[in-house]
């Protein structure tokens, strides 16, 4: 999969996004109720569409489901004034109910369609692992996969569960990464 700058810039904007969102000064996950407030300020936040999209499509945060993974991949091949016309994309997408009045809030602006493209081509690459680049690694593989073990991994957690304590591992690696202290 071939993603342009445009969306590799993004993408890690977006990932950062979500994770200052997921947890308060003490640590404690609100996550949920941070997106509730993020949404409830969907008004204000629409003349940020174009300028940072990444701050107002984490109110679009689970709210995708991608039909056709081939479609989206080309999409993130694309650059900012290359995007296709969201309409032309109703097929490749779900809106989950709760976010269709976001939606139509959003597309009736005039830069909306093309906000929505964005965001759901963000929201696409945080739901996919492989779409993220590696995080730095100073040991291998086999390193990763002991430290795994020791903690006990992520058996018996659902896939959406997992996905998600998997999304929250990588943006906190990619803080570290950013100089920021890890959080406990």
């Amino acid at each position: 999969m071939s993603i342009s700058p445009f969306f590799q810039h993004l993408r890690s904007a977006y990932e950062a996004e979500i994770d200052d969102l997921a947890s308060d000064s003490e640590g404690t996950h609100v996550l949920p109720k941070k997106l509730a407030e993020r949404r409830k300020e969907l008004g204000f936040l629409l003349s940020m569409l174009e300028l940072s999209p990444e701050m107002v499509a984490v109110v679009f945060h689970q709210a995708f489901r991608f039909k056709s993974p081939a479609t989206w991949n080309d999409l993130l091949s694309h650059e900012s004034e290359e995007l296709p016309e969201w309409d032309s994309l109703s097929d490749a997408i779900e809106i989950s109910p709760w976010a269709r009045p976001l939606a139509e809030q959003v597309l009736k602006q005039p830069a909306g369609p093309w906000f929505m493209c964005v965001a759901a081509a963000l929201e696409y690459m945080y739901a996919r692992p492989d779409s993220r680049p590696a995080a730095a690694n100073d040991g291998d593989d086999e390193e990763e996969e002991d430290r795994e073990s020791e903690d006990g991994g992520h058996d018996g957690l659902d896939e959406d569960e997992r996905e998600a304590r998997v999304s929250e591992e990588e943006g906190a690696a990619w803080m570290v990464e950013q100089g920021f202290d890890h959080k406990d």
